[in-house]
């Protein structure tokens, strides 16, 4: 019976699990997959103008007590990378003035855009998470959760994106 039971309750759990994507959801495998993105004054932003850079996108939000500890080391990986044709963008899917409110609290230096979806419909599920973009437009790595993003060997990653 007992056997039963778990069998039961794992085929549960893995139809749960499967049923709960969305068919709007996308994989973002390159820039121009990132849509729906505004800048702090409403305006739409299209990612692919971004192409012939690496890029770093970090999807955070105000109330993720990791995404904000992890800002300090990110403003000085943003710093060291910008030589090297590095863009670091911060998307957040809260409101407009909750992130304005947290820019002028914090007074970072990152281009901190909107996601008017929720990053879920991107299909991320942990925040932070990063998406890191060779000069193509093409996904190159994929981050989650906080790192030291000035250490050394995170900094040698970065240059190194193909």
């Amino acid at each position: 019976m007992k056997n039963l039971v778990f069998i039961v309750v794992f085929a549960l759990f893995i139809g749960c699990k499967e049923s709960g994507k969305s068919a709007t959801q996308k994989k973002i495998e390159t820039l121009s997959n990132i849509s729906n993105i505004v800048d702090l004054n409403g305006e739409p932003i299209d990612m692919s103008m971004f192409v012939g850079k690496k890029v770093l996108v970090n999807f955070w939000a105000t109330w993720c007590a990791p995404c904000k500890k992890e800002m300090p080391d990110l403003l000085e990986a943003q710093e060291i990378l910008r030589k090297d044709n590095y863009v670091f963008l911060l998307i957040s899917d809260e409101s407009q003035a909750q992130i304005l409110e947290f820019k002028e609290k914090t007074m970072y230096d990152f281009t901190f855009l909107r996601s008017t979806k929720p990053t879920n419909s991107l299909g991320i599920y942990a925040l932070p998470t990063t998406f890191v973009y060779n000069e193509k437009g093409e996904k190159a790595d994929k981050i989650i959760g906080a790192v030291h993003w000035n250490s050394e060997k995170m900094i040698h990653k970065l240059k190194n994106i193909k």
